[in-house]
């Protein structure tokens, strides 16, 4: 009844000073440039080489995958959320990359030139992605993940289908905790792009960002913890810095 009830005051709900709030945020982001393509394409054109990209949740072709200009494209899709996907490899990541191992598509030796993860967006997920991805990432190499600054906590939801919310079909996951999860790791130099709903880059080579030196200061990944301090926590940059930071570090 009280669920009902609620509903039925759809004026006010569309009025709620935190419901707008977050539907600006989220027109915003649609707004904001320059795209993950763009900046997939710039780090892999500072490479001067031929490369080889691997898309891991590519759903439609079009959406990034077409515009990524490299030499050899791969990618993986188990195409359950875009119908005739005609993606080359047609089934989840883990799958992908446990048959990879074994030689069993590609070659074990492949090693990618950048990796683009923007499949499952749930935290488990994308570090399991990212782990795999750091075995067959080459040394002057880059992965880039897609959604790692989510607006606001209705965007960070779980489950996308819960969609009555002010984010609506708009969907981050929790792909930030696994990025940032990444950030206190000293192993890697991570940054993220704040475009195009957060443009998470990690490099083994390049010093892109220095991890968070300090032990983890959000260690339940609280999300009104991390909004107080995206810059901090995401290494949090614009396009420009990141060109700045690539350009330095590749002459």
């Amino acid at each position: 009844m009280i669920i009902e009830q609620y509903f039925t005051k759809g004026k006010k709900v569309l009025n709620d000073p935190i419901f707008k709030d977050a539907q600006q945020k989220g027109r915003d982001e649609l707004n904001k440039k320059p795209s993950r393509s763009d900046i997939i394409n710039f780090l892999l054109s500072k490479l001067n080489r031929e490369t080889t990209y691997l898309e891991i949740g590519v759903r439609n072709l079009n959406d990034n995958h077409n515009h990524v200009k490299a030499d050899k494209k791969y990618g993986v899709d188990p195409g359950v959320d875009f119908a005739g996907n005609p993606n080359g490899f047609q089934l989840p990541s883990d799958d992908f990359f446990a048959k990879l191992e074994k030689g069993e598509v590609l070659d074990k030796d492949i090693l990618f030139d950048a990796i683009f993860i923007d499949g499952l967006h749930l935290a488990e997920q994308v570090d399991r992605d990212i782990i795999n991805s750091l075995k067959y990432i080459k040394d002057d190499g880059f992965i880039v993940l897609h959604d790692c600054n989510p607006p606001t906590e209705w965007h960070a939801r779980e489950d996308y289908d819960y969609k009555h919310s002010p984010a609506g079909v708009q969907w981050n996951g929790t792909t930030w905790k696994g990025f940032v999860k990444w950030r206190h790791e000293s192993s890697v130099y991570s940054c993220c792009v704040d475009s195009d709903w957060g443009v998470g880059v990690i490099a083994k080579k390049h010093a892109i960002g220095n991890s968070i030196a300090t032990p983890n200061s959000n260690p339940f990944y609280e999300f009104d913890v991390f909004a107080k301090d995206r810059k901090g926590y995401l290494n949090l940059i614009s396009f420009e810095e990141l060109k700045a930071a690539v350009n330095k570090a590749m002459p």
